[in-house]
């Protein structure tokens, strides 16, 4: 191994004790030589004798406390026209030193890589793309979005296409037209003459090679040069062998068999303009497939109206900071997110959540950038702008979705990489085994041309990437954000669906129904000390007795020492008191007696939830709260059970409170009165049955949404249950699960639909295109029959994905 130097980011190094740490780190990793480490440009330069590479370095930063930085980039790739395009430019990026993964999405023509800062370039990783062949630049995000690119691609093709048809429609007639109507071959002899209407048909037909046609030559031979073959070179070796046959029978006949001179012009220009509509067509339909994307971008308004020094002015978007003051007048579309400070109105949020019904807005309501003002005027101070709006963020999960590999699609990169070789080797085959048993030198030619021409890797390199972008894509006009691509394929093989209570088949909002007061306390001065103590927490109850306490214009005590208490309740001092608050699990941990004859239980069976207050470690009162059931969540576990899922309820609730809501909703498994912990354990333990989904939306959730196959958050939930979650929902609606489901199984039934056509495609007709029916009197296919098949196969996955956008939400 030759010696090299590495050079890294460093992310957390504050003072030269840090830089000392980092040095002494990477200078006892064995194969270190060397390292420099400089805090002003915080990097570190490493010396090797060749063994230990960037990701081995970096593990050994973050085992220090320093981790390497990592960077990602989006690079738009050019002329990759087939899976096995795919696989090279893969491999070429990932082989980059430094590159953490690489990953090419035929469908959107883009790169996504993930690499070590301060080791690699942007300018490096162009270069190696561009010396395999393919062309790359950093990809734009605003200038200009695929729809708009494929839209101009397709017409440009569009254009040759119709000079490569002109110039083949009168190649065709004579050739075709003679051999189908003897009475036109012979007009053809006795006027013209045949040698002269070759020299026409050779005429023409060189100049669809050269001018429409010349893309295929360029490329083609270019990358089977370099020893990586790919669709183009299996179309030039074809037209160019066909071409070249009709030469020689043209000019230097006497170089051929006696009696083989034929010409088969036709064929190769037909080829060109069946595999250039073909093409035309496929990026129409791609540009398609990236119209869920156009519309969320489409949501942003360009400009918005702000309030600068008491002056209201309009301005462009980038120009909008934190703060400032932003009016929306009736029927506009709101610009960023923020809270509104002046103002009353209906907004509707259905591009975002999915859901028809306006939503009420006033003084201190949050709204989100996108949606659309009702007949009232709104003032807002703009708390998220450009790209931290939660518009912004959607869009940025969208594309990480749809730039992801599934797990399928392992299979099809490894026979891909292989398929163009196989195909060139197999009409190697073919043409041998003809001149060898065949009839005529012209059989050998047709069948193995054939076989280069109907071969398609592009359909094998489409079937997933235009499937999973078209139902990203609609999931996201749904409200289904999946943030990681790979839960797409996950989700349809989930057989349990755990469901959190509380904000998830409930409102999220319990109100105050019970105050039983123990002897010796008063009831306002009771209420008034319960709400100081839940006034810094932020469960869902804390905010029921809060306004059951405003309700009644108590005065509410300051508290402090206040601790929460996760799973259990809260903690604090308030008016000279020493405050517990919470579940029964709390009061028996902190050796608070409890009565005999527990009232809470009468609550508990009325499907409420009890919860107890202790004042100075006695027991002061009682109180019952009920979250009421959402709309539509009976509806929803219906439609879930229907469709052969087990649907089971985890919360923290006692037991009987648990079971009177499953009554209701017809969930017959709970799990009842469990910690955070206790909802991982109680995931693993369904795990031992199939792959489960958890939904959640609370803080408390977040370690079962990580510990689940899939885990699914509600998006009015936390930033913390949204982070951790596979799946988000825009709404709080429980019918979006449904959805997300459905989604799920369609993609990978549209996936697996693109697949079987694309493998079924090519191993039925490579044989019939070599001519394995000839023997048992069946024909022997056209070169340019074999052109229109190949465009045809391409064309159907891409429009078969594209069928997904117009699946409905799940009734």
């Amino acid at each position: 191994m030759s010696a090299q130097t590495i050079t890294l980011s460093i992310e957390g190094m504050t003072c030269a004790s840090c830089v000392g740490r980092v040095e002494r780190a990477l200078k006892a990793t064995p194969g270190v030589t060397g390292a420099e480490v400089n805090l002003a440009t915080e990097t570190a330069r490493i010396s090797t004798d060749g063994s230990p590479n960037a990701t081995r370095l970096a593990q050994v930063l973050d085992a220090a406390g320093y981790p390497a930085r990592l960077a990602e980039l989006d690079l738009a790739v050019q002329d990759m026209t087939c899976a096995s395009c795919v696989g090279r430019v893969e491999r070429a990026l990932a082989g980059v030193p430094g590159v953490v993964s690489a990953s090419v999405n035929l469908a959107t023509e883009t790169a996504h890589l993930r690499y070590y800062q301060g080791q690699v370039t942007p300018a490096d990783l162009i270069a190696v793309s561009v010396a395999a062949g393919y062309p790359a630049t950093i990809a734009a995000r605003n200038d200009e979005d695929q729809g708009t690119r494929k839209d101009r691609e397709a017409a440009g093709l569009a254009r040759i296409t119709w000079i490569a048809a002109a110039l083949t429609l009168p190649v065709f007639v004579v050739e075709m037209g003679g051999h189908m109507v003897p009475a036109l071959h012979q007009l053809i002899a006795n006027t013209i003459g045949l040698q002269t209407s070759w020299v026409l048909q050779f005429v023409l037909t060189t100049i669809v090679l050269a001018w429409p046609g010349q893309g295929f030559y360029r490329k083609g031979y270019a990358a089977l040069f370099r020893g990586t073959p790919d669709m183009n070179s299996l179309v030039a070796l074809g037209t160019t062998a066909a071409y070249g046959f009709s030469v020689a029978a043209t000019f230097v006949p006497g170089l051929l068999p006696l009696g083989t001179a034929a010409v088969y012009y036709e064929a190769a220009a037909m080829i060109v303009v069946l595999i250039l509509l073909g093409r035309t067509l496929e990026a129409r339909a791609k540009g398609r497939t990236g119209a869920a994307i156009r519309r969320l971008v489409g949501l942003v308004p360009k400009t918005a109206r702000v309030e600068r020094d008491g002056v209201v002015v309009e301005l462009p978007l980038d120009q909008i900071v934190t703060g400032d003051l932003v009016h929306a007048r009736p029927g506009e579309r709101i610009a960023v997110d923020g809270v509104v400070t002046l103002g009353a109105s209906y907004v509707d949020e259905s591009m975002i959540t999915g859901e028809a019904a306006p939503v009420a807005k006033e003084i201190g309501a949050t709204v989100t950038g996108g949606t659309v003002n009702g007949t009232g005027a709104l003032v807002l101070r703009a708390t998220h702008v450009g790209g931290d709006t939660v518009l912004a963020q959607i869009i940025r999960m969208v594309e990480q979705a749809q730039s992801v590999k599934l797990p399928i699609q392992g299979l099809v990169d490894r026979i891909t990489l292989w398929f163009v070789p196989a195909v060139l080797a197999l009409a190697a085959v073919t043409v041998g085994l003809w001149l060898a048993i065949g009839p005529s030198p012209t059989m050998a030619l047709v069948a193995g041309v054939s076989v280069l021409i109907i071969a398609c890797p592009c359909a094998m390199g489409l079937a997933t990437p235009t499937s999973i972008m078209v139902g990203t894509g609609r999931a996201a006009e749904l409200g289904v954000l999946f943030r990681k691509g790979d839960a797409l394929q996950a989700l349809q093989s989930v057989r349990v669906v755990a469901v959190d209570k509380t904000g998830t088949l409930t409102a999220g909002r319990p109100e105050l129904t019970d105050l039983v007061v123990m002897e010796g306390f008063v009831e306002e001065e009771v209420l008034a000390l319960l709400a100081a103590a839940e006034a810094q927490s932020e469960h869902p109850v804390a905010s029921a007795i809060l306004r059951a306490a405003k309700l009644r214009d108590l005065t509410i005590p300051q508290a402090t020492d206040f601790a929460a208490i996760p799973g259990f309740g809260v903690r604090a001092v308030a008016g000279g008191h020493a405050l517990l608050a919470g579940a029964d699990r709390l009061m028996r941990r902190e050796g608070v007696a409890l009565p005999g004859n527990d009232p809470a239980l009468a609550i508990a069976q009325r499907g409420r939830t009890p919860l107890y207050l202790a004042v100075d470690g006695r027991l002061a009162a009682i109180i019952g709260v009920a979250d009421p059931i959402k709309p539509t969540t009976s509806a929803a576990i219906a439609t879930l059970q229907a469709q052969g899922l087990r649907v089971v309820m985890i919360t923290g609730d006692n037991q009987a409170t648990a079971d009177k809501i499953a009554a209701e909703l017809g969930i017959t498994d709970v799990v009842a009165e469990v910690l955070p912990g206790g909802k991982v354990e109680a995931i693993k333990a369904l795990r031992l049955q199939g792959p489960v989904a958890f939904v959640g939306d609370g803080i408390n959730d977040a370690p079962a949404l990580a510990a689940a196959d899939v885990g699914i958050a509600i998006g009015t939930g936390t930033d913390v249950a949204i982070e951790t979650a596979d799946v988000v929902l825009m709404s709080g609606d429980l019918g979006a699960v449904v959805s997300a489901f459905a989604i799920s199984r369609a993609t990978m039934r549209n996936i697996r639909q693109n697949l079987f056509w694309a493998f079924g495609y090519n191993a039925l007709l490579i044989p019939v295109a070599a001519g394995a029916l000839y023997p048992f009197g069946g024909p022997l296919l056209s070169p340019a029959l074999a052109a229109g098949a190949m465009a045809v196969s391409s064309v159907f996955v891409v429009t078969n994905a594209l069928r997904l956008a117009t699946k409905g939400a799940p009734s």
